[in-house]
This record gives C-alpha cells, sequence and structure tokens, in this order.
C-alpha cells in the first residue's frame, strides 16, 4: 500500500489514541510480496513496504481523536487497497476508504482521496534478505470529500521503500538473527498551494469553509520486526525450504511527516501481525 495518508492523519498529535487493524489478502510467489530468503518482511499500516505482489488490503480500519480545522474531532477511516502484478517485479494499485468525524457539534461523513500508482522492485538479494522498491503515486486532486478534510488538489508522491533482515549475521551474533527493519521514504508534492475545508467552530458552532494551506511534506519511517519463524525448527540455516509464511511477527512502527517549514509530527506504534499463506492480519496502537 502506497498511499498518503491526507491532512488529518498528519496532524495527530503523539497524546492522541490510535488505534488500526487491517486484514490483507493476497496471493504469493515463491519470490514476492516480501519474501527474501528466509525472511517475510510484513507488510506495515503507517507506512509501504518493498514487497511487489497481488493483494487486497480491506478493511484497514484505524480511529483516532485529532485536532483538525475549527475544533477536535474522533476520526474513524475505512480504507482499502488493491495491487495487481503487470510483471513479477511491476505493480499497479489503487486505494482509497470511507471517513466518519464526530465532531463536538456535529457529524460528517465522505470518501477519502483516490490515489493511483505504480511500484517496482529495483533490488532483490535472498542471501542477505534484502528487497529495495521504488514507486510513483497520483493522488487524484478533489477525488475525496470536503466535509472530512480529504478535498485535496492533485499530487505526486515518488518515494523508495526498503527491508533487510539479520538472519545472514554470524553465530556469534545468532540472537539478533529474528529482527529486521523496513523503512519508507516518500515525498508529497502537492500542485495547489491552497485547499478548502469544513469546520465546526467558534464562535457559533456552525459549518465554515476554511482555507487550508498545502505544502511540500515528507513522509519517512522505519519498522522494527521480530520473526518467530527463526525460533521454529524450520528455520535451517540454510536456503529456506519452505515460504517462511504461518508465523507471528511482533512489530513496532515508527512514523514521520515532516512539513516543509514546519515541525515534524512522529508516532510510535506497536502492534502485532500474524502471516498465513494466503491472508494476514494484523492490529496496532499508539
Amino acid at each position: 500500500m502506497f498511499a498518503r495518508q491526507g491532512t488529518a492523519m498528519r496532524r495527530v498529535s503523539i497524546g492522541n489514541a490510535l488505534a488500526a487493524l487491517a486484514l490483507l489478502a493476497s496471493a504469493h510467489l515463491a519470490d514476492a510480496h516480501g519474501i527474501a530468503g528466509n525472511r517475510f518482511l510484513v507488510g506495515t499500516l503507517t507506512f509501504d513496504d518493498p514487497s511487489i505482489a497481488d493483494e487486497a488490503i480491506a478493511p484497514n480500519f484505524s480511529t483516532l481523536n485529532l485536532p483538525v480545522e475549527g475544533g477536535n474531532a474522533v476520526e474513524n477511516r475505512f480504507g482499502w487497497s488493491f495491487t495487481r502484478l503487470l510483471t513479477p517485479v511491476l505493480q499497479v494499485q489503487v486505494d482509497s476508504g470511507w471517513i466518519r468525524r464526530n465532531w463536538t457539534t456535529a457529524r460528517t461523513s465522505g470518501f477519502a482521496s483516490t490515489d493511483v500508482g505504480i511500484k517496482s522492485e529495483i533490488y532483490r538479494n535472498n542471501q542477505h534478505e534484502m528487497l529495495v522498491s521504488a514507486g510513483l503515486l497520483w493522488g487524484i486532486g478533489h477525488s475525496g470529500a470536503q466535509v472530512v478534510g480529504a478535498d485535496q488538489p492533485n499530487s505526486i508522491l515518488p518515494g523508495v521503500l526498503f527491508g533487510k533482515g539479520f538472519g545472514d549475521l554470524p553465530d556469534g551474533l545468532a540472537w539478533l538473527r529474528p529482527f529486521a527493519v523496513t523503512g519508507a521514504v516518500v515525498d508529497e508534492l502537492p500542485f495547489g498551494t491552497t485547499t478548502t475545508a469544513i469546520g465546526f467552530g467558534a464562535p457559533n458552532g456552525k459549518a465554515q469553509s476554511i482555507l487550508v494551506p498545502t505544502v511540500e511534506t515528507l513522509h519517512w519511517g522505519l519498522s522494527l520486526q521480530y520473526s518467530t519463524y527463526y525460533l521454529t525448527s524450520r528455520f535451517t540455516g540454510g536456503p529456506p525450504k519452505e515460504e517462511p509464511l504461518n508465523q507471528l511477527l511482533p512489530l513496532v512502527e515508527f512514523s514521520f511527516d515532516t512539513p516543509r517549514g514546519q515541525s515534524t509530527v512522529a508516532t510510535i506504534n506497536p502492534g502485532l501481525a500474524y502471516v498465513a499463506v494466503a491472508w494476514q492480519l494484523a492490529a496496532e496502537c499508539l
């Protein structure tokens, strides 16, 4: 899921609560979907992972209390994403969602922005459990509802994504072999200087149209993952005899958003994922 999160999500502060749950269904190939040697690089929820695959993510649910134009609101977001392989190393994708905001004085709901794009695997090393991908996303302007802050201008989002497992470490560092890191760096470049949103605030608590500036924003993140596959007899230290699926993977994500000329917003998201042959279930909290 190579996607932007939207203005409202970027403004969430560390003190606000976040819960996320996603179900991912996919078709696995021996050298696809985040598998590099003995390593499965689990998909993350707050930023994209380097895997290339046929997959569907639905629902990707999150709920959080966040500051928005004109006050505070509780936002419930149901997201979905679909990707399709064009070649074994190139995929196309589309993602969107539905947002419901509960304000102090009103409730609003509507579609999130729709994004389309491509992502390609540009480097693979199975022996050293490493993947690198690059992607380009088009945020379709005004494809989301203004009343939920999703009426954004057109934007493009180039990005680089990577993953590295430590299963190739020597015996003296064998205790580190279950660990892996993944990361992403995505630059969101809007084609407009302002957009409009609806706020419910002082002085009368009624809906107001608010002009909101749009700025270039760097989205970047890292995850630390732990593969329980390395604790089982299935891991022999050599080339894998079977795909490293049907396992539990604890992880923690560190997500950052840096608007140009403004302070960086960061969240820390511990979670747990289970990966089966054709599906993945993950949950995280802040």
